[in-house]
């Protein structure tokens, strides 16, 4: 993979999706030392609308925060992937929630389910479903070391939760190493070497 990488994460209000693409963003920007940029839109109700997160991230300074085609497609809702699904480079990875989304990919790409929602109740927990998904993420793409990431869920969730959330990202993590034989194509080792603690 280049050392530039567009990202862009969707589902639906109240999923979290905001913030898995900060964290994503702070482990690459603050624990693996690289640049990375965020921008974020909402439908008009605080929850339930379309929501989406977009991040490029890069070994030099971000000059240009818009996505054009992004390389990776974190999609946690069957709209989100109508939506944006068309965008997908075609040599990009998808990765989805399986219970609420039903991809098609084209030749080329490569997709990965998880069941997140499944996973985080188990925790006892649906709400952080989408911190299961950034620990799938983080075992699919290797985009960054995994105590990178960890470290961003740290120091991303309310206090007092930390707990639980790196109960969840590890749940996902655990799943990426069961479920998937190889990382995403072109990603067979952290791209982004860690810095920082």
């Amino acid at each position: 993979m280049s050392s530039k990488v567009e990202i862009r994460i969707t589902g639906f209000g109240g999923q979290g999706v905001v913030l898995a693409g900060h964290i994503i963003g702070c482990a690459c920007a603050i624990h693996a030392g690289r640049h990375a940029t965020m921008i974020q839109s909402f439908g008009p109700e605080a929850r339930g609308s379309a929501c989406s997160a977009t991040l490029v991230i890069s070994e030099s300074e971000v000059l240009y925060p818009y996505l054009r085609r992004p390389d990776i497609f974190v999609v946690m809702s069957g709209e989100g992937y109508e939506k944006y699904g068309q965008e997908l480079k075609k040599d990009g990875t998808l990765v989805f929630e399986q219970d609420l989304v039903h991809p098609t990919t084209v030749e080329g790409q490569r997709a990965f389910g998880v069941p997140s929602t499944r996973l985080a109740e188990s925790l006892g927990k649906t709400i952080v479903q989408n911190i299961v998904m950034v620990g799938f993420f983080t075992g699919v793409t290797q985009l960054v070391p995994d105590e990178a990431m960890r470290a961003a869920v740290r120091g991303s969730v309310p206090a007092g939760t930390e707990d639980l959330n790196l109960e969840a990202f590890d749940k996902g993590l655990e799943y990426a190493r069961k479920s998937v034989s190889q990382p995403a194509v072109g990603v067979a080792r952290p791209i982004l070497e860690e810095v920082s603690p």
